[in-house]
């Protein structure tokens, strides 16, 4: 909701994390990939519903490309009628959500290789690992050996980028010598604050909208590696306006707050890429940063650039995410992870402006 007194703020700050796919050799042009799906808000909540109610009887959610409809997974009929029952289509699969995730383990203490990352892909019922050009070639030999020991559970793919922390999100902020991207105004009763990226926020306790201006802010709360999220009080009296720089004159109002969901289409506003588009391909994401892992983060295909760290991934008027990293972009192509929103609210105990 907006207001008469605005803060637009929004960190980006680019910091380089290697992320390279498996795969020899040079791939041909691929053809533009699907935009995404635009998700309602009932197929928010249906799909939070339902995973809740299944338990280890689903290997997660996501959107079909074609006719839009929530699918969701499920390892027996009890439970694919449970789904149908609830208006959404079931898919049957092999793997459950809990065989994924002993998969990952099994990756992280094997396999945690700066320049990685993997994460579900409910769609394939697989774990989709990300290798950049970083990667040396004993590291992925490594790394496909691990692979080959869970079978056909994993897809490896060698990307030509450096898996960087970087973010998005809206108007540019500074501290520490840094440019950052603001993700979203939050308040907890009279106080207003910001969020952004944890590796950010670790860098500076006061923060302004020029380099060398006035503060604005002070850092109240910080978490990276393992997380990657931040919280900046307003001090200077600003009250903030709940909306995303569209860098087109506009502003989106942002009124709710989701977990994104595979397949559907996302935006990311930063300082530095400004506003670019992509959809949701992995959830439960670790990326392998050179201080360290961040885990449950969510990939897409949308590009950034350096600077835009700490910025906003959204779909229309729900906030879904505040920008992490990324392995760089090949023209359309990107690859920004973002970490879920909702999560940082709870952490913080804060509501949306």
């Amino acid at each position: 909701m907006r207001r008469t007194l605005r803060a637009r703020i929004c960190l980006s700050v680019l910091l380089v994390l290697p992320a390279a796919g498996l795969g020899p050799g040079t791939a041909a042009a691929a053809p533009e990939p699907h935009p995404g799906v635009t998700p309602s808000a009932m197929q928010y909540q249906l799909r939070s519903t339902l995973e809740r109610a299944l338990g280890d009887r689903t290997a997660g959610s996501y959107l079909d490309a074609d006719t839009g409809e929530l699918v969701v997974t499920v390892t027996d009929e009890a439970a694919a009628g449970q789904v149908r029952a609830a208006g959404a289509h079931a898919k049957r699969v092999e793997r459950s959500t809990a065989e994924l995730e002993s998969a990952m383990a099994v990756l992280d203490a094997r396999a945690k290789i700066t320049g990685t990352s993997w994460g579900i892909d409910p769609s394939t019922n697989r774990i989709a690992i990300e290798a950049d050009r970083t990667v040396s070639t004993r590291s992925m030999a490594l790394l496909k050996t691990v692979a080959a020991s869970l079978g056909d559970a994993v897809r490896i793919k060698r990307v030509s980028g450096v898996l960087k922390k970087e973010v998005v999100g809206g108007d540019a902020i500074h501290g520490g010598g840094y440019r950052c991207s603001a993700a979203f105004n939050v308040s907890k009763g009279t106080a207003h604050y910001f969020v952004t990226a944890g590796h950010c926020t670790n860098t500076a306790t006061s923060w302004s909208t020029t380099s060398d201006g006035a503060a604005i802010g002070t850092s109240e709360g910080t978490s990276f590696p393992t997380n990657d999220y931040g919280i900046v009080r307003y001090t200077d009296g600003s009250q903030s306006a709940g909306d995303v720089n569209l860098y087109n004159g506009r502003y989106q109002d942002i009124t709710s707050a989701a977990d994104a969901i595979v397949g559907q289409a996302i935006r990311k506003s930063g300082s530095t890429s400004k506003v670019t588009s992509g959809k949701v391909t992995a959830v439960n994401v670790t990326a392998n940063y050179g201080e360290g892992p961040v885990y449950n983060l969510v990939r897409t295909t949308a590009c950034s650039a350096g600077g835009d760290s700490g910025g906003a991934h959204f779909a229309g008027a729900t906030a879904l995410g505040i920008h992490s990293g990324s392995s760089g972009c090949s023209r359309t192509r990107g690859s920004a992870i973002h970490q879920p929103v909702k999560e940082v609210l709870s952490a913080y105990g804060v509501n949306l402006d």
